[in-house]
């Protein structure tokens, strides 16, 4: 075992966390997170933000090594920014993805410890894409990531419908995080929610969010 696989053997070991939630619905994507930052069994943040915004446009959700993700979005801001600045127009989603996917993978041979959902809102719609730390992207319509990831899907596969509208899939998505934060040690304190549409980014405030939970219920 060389040294770069060893050490990310012993991350492995220790970065263990976190769910993350995105879906695609008829007028937007909606992204919701968990807010525990972790290191095996130790809480090393309880509101940790793991949603945000690239552009107005488009947003991103983080799992993994902090630092690799903060790094991550700050890439991506800064060319979705000159994209927009040198062409007069929003870079697209799958752009967006692209890049950090062309990132991922040229970064292999000591891979970023982090897994990302892109999702937002461009001339094509609603989209969203999901990369692991290899470079690899997929267009999806609903996906998890994280320690709390099977119990989140299980909710989602269960409940959400494909085509609904965001203030439909909102309460499901919510369901499917506050699932993992009750059943995952990794997963919990709190949790953040945001959508993607026409008129832009969108994040819920407290009161929003404890509403929500209590349509979850």
């Amino acid at each position: 075992m060389n040294d770069v696989q060893l050490e990310s053997k012993q991350l492995g070991m220790i970065l263990k966390g976190t769910t993350t939630v995105g879906v695609v619905c008829n007028d937007g994507v909606i992204m919701a997170t968990d807010t525990r930052a972790t290191a095996g069994y130790f809480v090393a943040h309880k509101q940790a933000k793991k949603v945000f915004p690239i552009d107005n446009h488009v947003a991103m959700t983080i799992a993994g090594l902090v630092a690799d993700c903060q790094a991550m979005h700050e890439i991506l801001k800064a060319n979705a920014n000159l994209f927009r600045l040198e062409r007069g127009t929003p870079m697209p989603v799958s752009a967006v993805a692209r890049l950090a996917a062309n990132i991922l993978f040229y970064s292999r041979g000591a891979p970023l410890q982090m897994q990302a959902i892109v999702g937002g809102f461009d001339s094509t719609g609603p989209r969203m894409f999901a990369l692991d730390p290899f470079g690899t992207v997929t267009e999806e319509t609903c996906f998890s990531t994280g320690s709390g990831s099977p119990i989140a899907i299980g909710v989602l596969e269960s409940d959400f419908k494909e085509g609904a509208s965001t203030d439909e899939a909102l309460p499901v998505v919510v369901r499917a995080v506050s699932s993992a934060m009750s059943r995952d040690i990794g997963t919990g304190d709190s949790f953040d929610v945001a959508t993607v549409s026409k008129d832009g980014y969108r994040e819920f405030s407290t009161e929003e969010k404890e509403t929500l939970l209590k349509e979850s219920v």
